[in-house]
């Protein structure tokens, strides 16, 4: 199985990341509202998987969070080989082209701040339209599980949520490292699998798989404000999302494997 080196993975992030300041503005919200619509399919999924399961998860509740994050890899798979702008990806893949000139702080706000609202839009529309008004977790054990889960998202203290935001990116920028190292759709699929599979598991904060959960869980009946969502979970979440794909994934492989003041990709 045909695989890129580490080296050239970072060259080509850095080609893939100057395109990505670039996009059309009307292209770039439509690719972002498609990245948030897989990662919430991801999470419908899980929710109706591994919610459905309460005397497992009673039981032996880490077999309960293994499933659940055995199937909600399919969002990131989708984004990666059918093609999406993903705000949480996009923390690392930008940085390989600002570290080497090729790309402008103006690029990166463009694309992260878009990519942000389109994900967004993209969550809330499936959580809306696919998770509340087709009443897919309206029966218990669904409609409990998807109520505690946002409730509990919103109770937790800033620095755990930021650091679990910051190993959550750390392990989904790692998968769309890997997906770029394969040559092949098998390849892509199973790099992005096991390191999506271990932040879930794990119980590590997203914040666009968070666009999706709390708002499916508030369409609910969950006693969670917008501003509670907003405040006491995404902001953490999604500082720490930052700091995990752009620092441990983007900037540490940037300052081993991209020349200074040269454009990525040419010849020394």
């Amino acid at each position: 199985m045909a695989f890129k080196t580490s080296d050239e993975i970072v060259k080509t992030v850095c080609v893939a990341g100057h395109g990505k300041s670039l996009i059309p503005l009307n292209k770039l919200i439509v690719l972002s509202f498609l990245a948030g619509a897989y990662i919430a399919f991801g999470g419908l999924l899980a929710v109706v998987v591994g919610g459905g399961i309460p005397e497992i998860k009673a039981a032996h509740p880490g077999l309960a969070k293994l499933i659940f994050g055995s199937v909600f890899p399919l969002g990131l798979i989708l984004v990666v080989v059918a093609g999406a702008e993903l705000f949480t990806g996009n923390a690392a893949c930008m940085i390989p082209g600002l570290f080497d000139g090729r790309i402008r702080w103006g690029g990166l706000a463009y694309n992260w701040s878009l990519s942000f609202i389109g994900n967004f839009i993209g969550s809330v529309f499936v959580a809306y339209f696919l998770a509340y008004m087709t009443g897919l977790l309206a029966a218990d054990p669904w409609r409990s599980s998807i109520v505690a889960l946002a409730e509990a998202k919103i109770k937790g203290e800033f620095w755990p949520l930021f650091f679990k935001g910051v190993g959550c990116n750390w392990l989904v920028c790692l998968a769309v490292w890997m997906a770029i190292a394969s040559e092949d759709v098998t390849g892509k699929i199973l790099s992005a699998w096991w390191p999506i599979m271990a932040f879930v598991t794990l119980g590590l904060e997203h914040s666009v798989a968070n666009m999706f959960f709390v708002p499916a869980g508030m369409f609910y009946g969950a006693k969670v404000t917008w501003g509670q969502f907003l405040v006491n979970n995404l902001v953490p979440v999604t500082a720490g999302n930052i700091v995990g794909g752009a620092l441990f994934v983007g900037l540490l492989y940037a300052y081993v494997h991209v020349p200074k003041r040269k454009n990525c990709g040419e010849s020394e």
